[in-house]
């Protein structure tokens, strides 16, 4: 058997750079090993059994025999399935109609402010600091369907006979994504105003000069500088609408009659009003395999804007 002075020395120099490179990372790893557990147990264990768990017959929340695809027949067989996901790209739509432009017109606003920037930033951004379901609670109550709503209200000072708001089927969807945006404006619109911090002032001084308002700057400058930034919410936030559960649950309760059932709220039921373990599992599983290729492409996005900058 060689030892090591007959080692040949390219080997040796490799043993050696890999023995330090563990020793210079040991420190590091054993400061990572608390979070990569946490995410091993939290994230991934949970991701993997849910999948394996979809391609068995579940008898409550107890694993049975093996059953292939049949969760996913069921749940693609489904009459609701497709009326939900309509539902859902419903949500998306509104969501880019209603909520996705207001915080970069806000946070263009405040970067032209030069008094008050500061309590408009903590206004704006204090409803992020509320519960989803507390927020989804107040708006219930905001569009509550008799004259005791604060809507309601305000029409009944007008002489104007109560609305329906949230019973309204063709209204019940974008009522929700305002409940939503409000809560989630401020937050985005911080992204936006720090992305604006970047921009290189020497534009915004030679618009002046020449006499450019604040639409023409926000044109011609602004949006085109921050467009990475602008694509990369839009992705994240069709990512994150895609999955709306909490308030079609706390203000609707999918209805009325399935009208503002997301996917989320379908795979809920599937699960807690049931029973259907199998379903909502296979169900989760599809939306998984939708999310993952949003995933990717926002990745792939951000990816392209990093390098760009």
């Amino acid at each position: 058997m060689n030892n090591a002075a007959d080692m040949p020395k390219g080997r040796k120099r490799l043993l050696t750079r890999i023995a330090w490179r563990i020793k210079k990372d040991a420190v590091a790893w054993l400061l990572l090993l608390p979070f990569l557990l946490m995410i091993f147990f939290i994230l991934w264990k949970p991701t993997v059994q849910g999948i394996t768990w979809s391609l068995h017959r579940m008898q409550g929340y107890n694993v049975g025999e093996f059953a292939g695809l049949e969760n996913y027949r069921v749940v693609l067989g489904d009459t609701q399935f497709l009326g939900t996901l309509i539902n859902t790209l419903e949500y998306v739509f509104w969501a880019i109609v209603i909520g996705f432009w207001l915080p970069i017109v806000v946070a263009i606003l405040l970067n032209e402010l030069s008094l008050g920037k500061n309590f408009f930033k903590f206004t704006m951004y204090m409803p992020s600091m509320i519960p989803a379901i507390a927020v989804s609670m107040l708006w219930y109550y905001i569009f509550f369907p008799n004259e005791s709503g604060l809507l309601n209200m305000v029409l009944g000072w007008f002489g104007k006979d109560p609305s329906t708001w949230l019973q309204n089927s063709k209204m019940t969807i974008p009522l929700i994504i305002v409940s939503n945006s409000w809560k989630q404006m401020g937050a985005t619109m911080l992204l936006y105003l720090a992305a604006l911090q970047g921009v290189n002032r020497d534009l915004y001084e030679a618009a002046l000069i020449d006499g450019a308002g604040i639409l023409k700057r926000a044109w011609k400058i602004t949006l085109p500088q921050i467009s990475g930034v602008i694509l990369i919410n839009l992705v994240r936030q069709i990512i994150g609408v895609f999955q709306i559960m909490e308030q079609p649950l706390a203000m609707t309760g999918g209805g009325p009659n399935n009208a503002s059932m997301s996917l989320g709220l379908l795979g809920y039921r599937y699960a807690f009003q049931t029973y259907q373990i199998g379903s909502a599992l296979a169900l989760n599983v599809v939306m998984f395999l939708m999310l993952i290729v949003l995933t990717a492409f926002y990745f792939v996005l951000q990816r392209k804007v990093n390098q760009d900058d």
